[in-house]
């Protein structure tokens, strides 16, 4: 064993002076004692501390790095924000990866949507004979399924109408009265090429509104008085489905259940129609039976019941005796459903018509599309009348 360290000096002095002199009486505490302690006892419970805090440091950094490795071994039962992963903390980060496009989809479509005779307000806007308009309702229900619209103006010359309907990837007939005359051939002349856009290999939808789908029936049907007279103008009302109908590939095929439900049970859809035809005659006329499919029903003020949604058999065209655009975008009458389940209608019908025509193949020049866009015009307010249309776009 080691001898033990010599003592120093002054220890030995102190030690020798204790040994000799009996030890002095201590004096009372003094406040500059008492201080001292204090300091003292501070300095001991200091000392004491710091070890217990580098021990519990050491003990949280092993259970983060044992978190670490959790995550890293078992990320799929993790459910963290991407900032949370730290198993990517050190990794450079990247730039979003999104899917390719379906190359077979056109994501920039275009509808063209065919003027009526007249300025939409009985000539309080524009009396010309020569005027026609389309309500701004039509124009926006496009637009808010991501299309763009291009004004197909019934009285401009044949070449320029065939000129347009090359540019746009789907038609739409509007409401109106015109039953005869020039807008009826102009009407019968363009579904002709919609059905042969269709054969010759183009996904070419058209959707027909009210009168639209009044002037396919006369058309189809080649029998001018085959409509009925019903009492349904300015009329909130259900749809009521055929039978097991099967709603696959239909304008219903997205709808939720529970909005599907409502259909046939509150009034979401606006009529405003005084003809129509029935269901007897309509599957009595072997023509239409042919071509459409009946999808609803719907029944007038007096409980008499028309046929309200049909769907091509052949064809992507879709006929609707209700207004699927008044709900959102229309507020002159006052039975048009506002509602947040009607306002969801309107866009359901909206998105299944420009999701079909983004299935066409048509690729227009960009440039010729723009200088016939509807922005081109500027549409007219008239709701202040408080009746009607609330905006139209007026051509003369």
């Amino acid at each position: 064993m080691p001898p033990p360290p010599p003592s120093s000096p002054a220890s030995a002095t102190k030690s020798s002076a204790s040994a000799s002199t009996p030890a002095p009486t201590l004096p009372p505490l003094s406040s500059a004692s008492s201080s001292a302690s204090s300091a003292s006892d501070m300095f001991n419970f200091n000392y004491l501390w710091i070890p217990l805090l580098i021990a519990l440091s050491k003990d949280l950094t092993a259970a983060a790095s044992a978190n670490d490795n959790l995550i890293s071994d078992d990320s799929t039962t993790s459910i963290l924000l991407p900032s949370e992963n730290r198993t990517v903390i050190n990794t450079p980060r990247l730039s979003p990866s999104c899917p390719a496009p379906d190359p077979k989809l056109n994501y920039r479509p275009v509808i063209g949507i065919l003027s009526h005779p007249g300025d939409g307000a009985s000539g309080r806007l524009n009396n010309a004979t020569n005027a026609s308009y389309i309500a701004a309702s039509y124009v926006k229900f496009v637009e808010s399924a991501g299309a763009r619209v291009i004004p197909l103006i019934y009285n401009e010359p044949l070449e320029v109408l065939e000129m347009k309907l090359s540019l746009v990837n789907g038609v739409l007939f509007t409401g109106g009265w015109a039953k005869s005359g020039l807008y009826f051939d102009v009407v019968g002349t363009v579904f002709k090429r919609v059905l042969e856009k269709n054969d010759a290999g183009d996904h070419f939808p058209l959707v027909a509104i009210c009168l639209g789908f009044e002037l396919l029936t006369m058309i189809i049907s080649k029998d001018s008085d085959i409509l009925e007279q019903f009492s349904a103008a300015d009329q909130a009302s259900t749809l009521q489905f055929v039978g097991s109908i099967n709603l696959e590939g239909t304008v219903f095929q997205r709808f939720p259940p529970d909005l599907l439900k409502k259909l046939s049970t509150d009034c979401l859809v606006m009529q405003n129609h005084h003809y129509g035809i029935s269901p007897e005659r309509f599957r009595k006329t072997a023509a239409l039976c042919n071509f459409f499919q009946i999808l609803t029903t719907s029944a007038d003020e007096n409980d008499k019941v028309y046929v309200s949604t049909v769907k091509a058999n052949d064809y992507p065209v879709t006929a609707f005796q209700w207004h699927p655009e008044k709900n959102a975008f229309e507020w002159g009458l006052s039975m048009i459903p506002h509602s947040e389940d009607a306002i969801q209608v309107t866009q359901y019908v909206a998105n299944f018509f420009v999701s079909e025509a983004r299935k066409s193949l048509n690729r227009p020049p960009a440039r010729k599309v723009l200088d016939n866009l509807i922005y081109n015009y500027t549409p007219t307010y008239c709701g202040k009348a408080g009746r009607g249309y609330d905006e139209v776009y007026i051509f003369t």
